[in-house]
């Protein structure tokens, strides 16, 4: 790590902690400074705790650890991935035709645009219904199989474009669904009310391999042919989104339907591939999939081009470190004020805690700071009423909010006073200036509260926060928003010095998971040797197995 530069940010510590942003907030050279413009979307962040000496040491920062130099390495297609041996190229799928970027001296653009052809190829077919089922009728509802990275961005966009006027009317007559969760309850909910005659399955699995979705894929499976009575069926009701051709064959999947991605496509990062593309085109047309990459290929150009003072992606993700390493703040609340995004968080949470949540760097020691946030949130309004008393009043805990200009679905009523899109943006003004000023005693005793009420309803405020501003929710402006969440986090990963785009700690889990998997199948048939587990986990064996 950038020893000195850290030093000279941590310094800043002790001089902002004590600065309350009220004392803050009353410097408009400083504020108006903070307020960044990308087009039409603006990133307003002067409710950090920052001032602009804090912001020049932070852009230091990011220059003596190489984010500029990595983010380079990125966009060319080197092996940044060090610990995989992998470049890190989810940019190139986003990246129009006639771009070229670079593995091995191979241009991949051509490659990711025959994969892109091909399914628009085949979406259309099946949107038409010219590809059409076992028994001959069109194929209108589609189920996707997967979990992870193969499930969290392509829902998030999903139900983000379901209420886009335009996304909508192309959507029509279809239905989307996910499988993912290997609780049978999930197959149940996936499959409630479907009719197996016109319904499509996406295997979404690079290696055909993963425990749950290739469960879930054998149970679905199970279900096509019980109700259409030949395994015939398969061949014309389920397609894969995959690299193991022989494996996806052998399932019964023709494999002119199988969709291919590459091994530097990290799976957090993979919606812009055929894991999410293919979904995606199926419910709302390849058009509107095509707004959602040219938004994304934007924000990549913002990214590579802006100086670092107008660099939105390098400011959030500077931000998070110094909130997160600096002033020791461990959660993150992501809070979008639009109920469209209402499986963004939940993405994030994987995009940025899977990246980021690591203890050592890429050589190998320890990182001497706190990595990672646990992130959380909620659409507004509906966040207030649940865990916002905590923001204001108990744990301080930095916000991001978004919102829109614009609402996909303009609401107003006679005689109201604002429409219902300026009601729910009325909050999204209010709660970062309540979090940041507070209200004080003093405040309180002036509008006559009661003396023993006063510390109740005290709010400390100097809780941080930025705004983030977009004009509306669709395609593109969604392709915009996500890509500036993945270039903020690995701007994180690249100041301390960190693998953001591996996931070494999800493997522990699996192998044991194994175990007491080949122990549940012998125990069930009474032939069971539990003597490798420790004696809790023996004992709640025993009690499940009771049951």
């Amino acid at each position: 790590m950038a020893a000195a530069a850290w030093n000279e940010v941590m310094g800043q510590a002790a001089k902002m902690k004590p600065t309350h942003l009220r004392t803050l907030l009353q410097d408009q050279a400083r504020n108006d400074s903070m307020f960044v413009q990308n087009g039409p979307m603006v990133l307003d962040y002067c409710r950090q705790k920052v001032d602009t000496e804090t912001m020049s040491k932070l852009f230091a920062l990011a220059e003596k650890a190489g984010v500029e130099q990595k983010k380079q390495k990125m966009f060319a297609g080197e092996r940044i991935n060090e610990t995989e041996g992998r470049p890190v190229l989810h940019a190139a799928l986003r990246a129009p035709r006639d771009a070229s970027i670079c593995v091995d001296g191979q241009n991949v653009v051509p490659e990711v645009w025959k994969v892109l052809d091909a399914m628009k190829g085949f979406s259309d077919k099946v949107r038409s219904g010219e590809w059409k089922g076992f028994t001959g009728k069109p194929l209108t509802d589609v189920v996707c199989i997967g979990i992870g990275g193969s499930y969290l961005g392509v829902e998030f966009v999903f139900e983000a474009l379901k209420t886009c006027p335009e996304a909508s009317a192309a959507a029509q007559g279809r239905r989307l669904r996910f499988l993912a969760n290997v609780d049978p309850i999930d197959v149940k909910r996936a499959l409630e009310g479907l009719c197996a005659e016109t319904t499509l399955v996406v295997i979404i699995s690079k290696t055909f391999t993963t425990a749950e979705t290739m469960l879930n894929a054998k149970t679905v499976k199970a279900w096509l042919v019980k109700e259409l009575g030949s395994e015939a069926c398969v061949a014309k009701h389920v397609v894969a989104c995959s690299t193991a051709l022989p494996k996806t064959e052998a399932f019964g999947i023709d494999s002119n339907n199988v969709f291919g991605f590459w091994d530097w496509v990290g799976g957090r990062f993979s919606c812009w591939s055929a894991v999410g593309v293919l979904a995606l085109s199926l419910q709302y047309g390849f058009g509107i999939v095509e707004q959602f990459l040219e938004g994304g290929h934007a924000m990549d150009n913002h990214f590579k081009e802006a100086p670092p003072s107008q660099n939105l992606p390098l400011i959030m993700g500077l931000l998070q470190v110094y909130n997160c390493s600096v002033l020791g703040y461990e959660g993150c609340a992501v809070l979008p004020y639009c109920q469209a995004l209402v499986r963004f968080v939940p993405h994030i949470q994987q995009l940025d805690m899977e990246s980021n949540g690591k203890r050592v760097q890429m050589d190998g020691t320890e990182v001497s700071v706190g990595t990672g946030a646990i992130y959380f949130g909620e659409p507004g309004t509906n966040g207030q009423h649940s865990f916002y008393q905590l923001m204001h009043q108990g744990r301080c805990i930095p916000a991001e909010f978004i919102g829109f200009a614009n609402s996909q679905n303009p609401v107003e009523l006679p005689g109201e006073p604002v429409s219902n899109h300026d009601e729910l943006m009325s909050n999204f003004f209010a709660q970062p200036d309540a979090l940041a000023l507070g209200k004080t005693a003093e405040e309180l005793k002036a509008e006559g509260v009661p003396e023993k009420l006063i510390a109740h309803k005290t709010f400390p405020g100097d809780r941080p926060s930025l705004s983030l501003l977009l004009p509306v929710v669709n395609a593109h402006w969604l392709g915009q928003l996500l890509a500036l969440y993945e270039h903020r986090t690995a701007v994180q990963g690249w100041v301390w010095d960190i693998n953001s785009f591996d996931q070494w700690g999800v493997e522990l889990g699996k192998v044991l998971a194994k175990e007491v998997r080949t122990y549940l199948s012998a125990a069930r048939t009474g032939s069971g040797d539990g003597s490798k587990f420790i004696s809790p986990t023996k004992k709640l064996l025993a009690k499940y197995m009771e049951q």
